[in-house]
């Protein structure tokens, strides 16, 4: 939630950061229309409620009866005017409380411009592409053809977009998970295995509504919302708390499958298991001192990247400019893995300092010492990693000429084989 203060204080600061973002700044006119009406509403109430209070006494003192019966009738008229600027108030509170939560969050000050993700600034690229002495085969003709991919029957199940893995495609992809468990569990998180499913004040808490709506599934029922990443269960854990400062920073990591409605175009983009409606993720997440989270995003980012140089796979780390950097966050690092047989860069990881946007919204609050003022934490999120691109870029860059996959190292404890044929 973005701070109304910030913008009443400093509106043309917020103006420039809708530009730098590509959205549109008009908003920021409505929300200080619709804070003036809102105050000049509750000054009146005040005034209202101060006379009728002075009434009532007076009232109470009068001898003369028909001086009271019209002190009475000044009173029910002040009551009437009340209630009329009540309701106002309330239409007032919610349409501010609306247009606010669609706000996205101020990009620091070292984010690059841009206007999409074609100008994001790429940072560094660890390991080079191999050089195959083959044609390197892409996933959605390695994955059938090793019978670990099935995409006909997936398509039967639930639809465009769906698909089984199978045999050692299962394996493979369930060692990943563990694996990253384990190894971010070495790194210092604390696992968590969340309900999958969540109240809307918790999705809501997360900076997922009111902006994201068309794209997360919603059992109307129960009010109940499948997550779209681990993040959303990760905020709400501490949603309404105030945490002891000396108990900061809070390390977690969760695996969840995430549900997203997300649009999607025909063509090579989509082709395969990059995009779908279901996906597996191992998300970390943060809790921590406002004044510690730029130094705890580049620790975030470095655990994302250690995850992936431990497979072995080409990657290079992005930083995002202000037209591509997420609707909550400050400031973001994306990683990207090389897939030979795709012959693109895939994203695993999106690494993101959200500052206090989520805790303003989730009303998560820390106290330095014991009766000190309360202040919003910060938060932060990244992947660590995403699934299937993650088992694509295994997958493509591990294969041999012959058609099968050799497992990688750290993975072989978990699917019990060196090879995958």
């Amino acid at each position: 939630m973005f701070d109304l203060r910030l913008i009443r204080e400093q509106p043309d600061r917020v103006r420039e950061s809708l530009k730098r973002r590509g959205a549109d700044e008009a908003i920021v006119g409505e929300i200080l229309a619709a804070d003036e009406t809102r105050r000049t509403s509750l000054a009146e109430l005040e005034a209202l409620r101060n006379q009728r209070n002075t009434a009532s006494k007076e009232i109470g003192r009068m001898k003369d009866d028909a001086e009271r019966e019209t002190r009475k009738v000044q009173v029910r008229e002040i009551n009437t005017r009340i209630d009329v600027l009540d309701q106002t108030v309330n239409k007032v509170d919610a349409r501010l409380n609306d247009l606010v939560a669609q706000v996205p969050n101020i990009p620091d000050d070292d984010v690059p411009f841009g206007k999409d993700d074609s100008e994001n600034l790429v940072m560094r690229q660890v390991g080079e592409p191999q050089d195959f002495d083959f044609t390197p085969v892409p996933h959605w003709d390695l994955g059938p053809a090793l019978g670990i991919i099935d995409f006909e029957r997936g398509i039967k199940l639930a639809g465009s977009r769906f698909y089984i893995l199978q045999n050692a495609g299962a394996k493979l992809q369930r060692a990943l998970i563990q694996w990253m468990l384990d190894l971010h569990g070495a790194q210092g998180y604390r696992e968590i295995y969340p309900p999958f499913m969540v109240k809307e004040a918790v999705i809501y808490g997360a900076g997922q509504l009111p902006k994201f709506r068309d794209n997360l599934y919603h059992d109307v029922e129960k009010d109940a919302w499948m997550v779209p990443t681990a993040e959303v269960p990760l905020t709400g854990l501490h949603q309404d708390e105030i945490i002891d400062g000396e108990k900061l920073p809070l390390h977690y990591v969760a695996y969840t499958p995430c549900f997203r409605k997300e649009p999607l175009s025909a063509g090579k983009d989509v082709r395969g298991i990059k995009r779908g409606f279901q996906f597996d993720k191992v998300e970390m997440y943060k809790f921590c001192l406002p004044e510690n989270s730029a130094a705890e995003l580049e620790a975030l980012r470095q655990d994302a990247e250690d995850t992936v140089a431990a497979l072995g796979i080409p990657y290079r780390v992005k930083l995002l400019c202000t037209g591509d950097i997420g609707f909550a966050a400050r400031k973001t690092y994306d990683i990207e893995v090389w897939a030979p047989g795709c012959d693109e860069w895939l994203e695993v990881s999106s690494c993101s300092n959200v500052g206090d946007f989520q805790a303003r919204r989730a009303n998560i609050r820390f106290r330095r010492e014991a009766g000190a003022k309360t202040e919003f934490v910060h938060t932060l999120n990244g992947s660590g990693l995403g699934l299937p691109r993650t088992l694509i870029a295994v997958m493509e860059n591990y294969q041999q000429k012959d058609g099968s996959i050799v497992v990688p190292d750290v993975l072989r404890p978990y699917v019990k084989m060196d090879v995958i044929r």
